[in-house]
């Protein structure tokens, strides 16, 4: 691949506190502060050099002013998983690591691999996602503070329960807008009315995937099983058959799944049966549970794409 080829692809190694910007294996290379001026600069560069791609790692959130900037600039980007970026730099002998070695290898891993374009949602399954993933952080706080309460000394429980109530408070309101949100986009309305008639489906688990799974009702069902992270994926090689296992996708969705499925298990009139049986079959409970996670998503990603409510016997294709 030629020189002009090469630039086509651009990788960003993000920091807490700066960007290294790579332009292929062997152009530009500059850094810049990973906040509003150096985002910006950033990407008036890029717009200069118009690359077919930029790749980045996922970092916990520490992208995403910078995905949105790309985004709102046009300008195509991969989000990807470390693991994926790892494993292809021992693939290639890349033993040695510093950042901008590290914004070379994604130039690099966006030449050979290719990976899809990421598109970010709008700013309305943006801002319901940012509620549900506060509500969670506000609901882990809530188990921390009931766990110091019966430990802590007399004379500071009324400081810990002040908090919990709160946090109770915090929670109530968080609940109310994450609802006012569903009602007032029309888009939620129609699919969240479709979701909730499933039982198991409540308001958390509607929101969390009209925000955080918009691909719902546009792939197939192993497809979006993979993407939530309850597909799973042989270990076999030559005579060895190994244990499938789950892995990867979208943890914050994978975790409301499962506290739903726990719920649905018990009420959902698939889900039941199916979950009981695979435990009679002597399958442990929890990988019932899974089992049951990608049944769950698979109807309810059959019942967007139909725009049909939930029905007994419902049989996704």
């Amino acid at each position: 691949m030629n020189q002009e080829d090469q630039s086509q692809y651009v990788g960003i190694d993000v920091a807490k506190s700066r960007l290294d910007v790579a332009v292929g294996q062997d152009g530009e290379y500059w850094q810049a502060g990973n906040d509003e001026r150096g985002i910006r600069r950033s990407v008036e560069r890029l717009l200069a050099l118009q690359p077919r791609l930029v790749v980045l790692e996922s970092t916990g959130g520490l992208e995403m002013p910078l995905m949105v900037e790309l985004d709102a600039a046009h300008i195509p980007f991969a989000l990807v998983h470390p693991g994926r970026v790892k494993e292809f730099a021992r693939s290639v002998g890349q033993l040695a690591k510093t950042d901008k070695l590290d914004a070379r290898l994604l130039a690099r891993f966006g030449e050979a691999v290719k990976p899809p374009v990421t598109h970010l949602p709008g700013e309305a399954e943006q801002y319901v996602n940012a509620l549900t993933v506060r509500r969670r952080q506000v609901l882990d706080m809530l188990v921390d503070e009931r766990n110091r309460l019966a430990a802590t000394r007399l004379s500071m429980r009324a400081k810990i329960e002040e908090h919990l109530a709160w946090l109770q408070a915090e929670l109530a309101e968080l609940d109310r807008q994450i609802e006012e949100q569903i009602q007032q986009v029309p888009h939620f309305q129609e699919k969240g009315a479709i979701l909730r008639s499933a039982k198991g489906v409540g308001p958390v688990l509607c929101a969390k995937l009209l925000s955080g799974l918009p691909e719902l009702g546009h792939l197939d069902r192993k497809k979006v099983a993979a993407l939530v992270g309850v597909a799973p994926f042989n270990q076999d090689s030559g005579r060895r058959r190994g244990k499938r296992k789950t892995k990867g996708g979208r943890a914050d969705v994978r975790a409301v799944l499962y506290m739903a499925t726990v719920s649905a298990v018990r009420s959902n009139p698939v889900l039941k049966p199916f979950y009981q049986h695979l435990v009679k079959q002597g399958k442990l409970k929890k990988v019932a549970l899974v089992a049951c996670m990608r049944k769950f998503v698979t109807i309810l990603n059959a019942m967007i794409r139909d725009m049909h409510p939930f029905s007994f016997p419902y049989q996704p294709a």
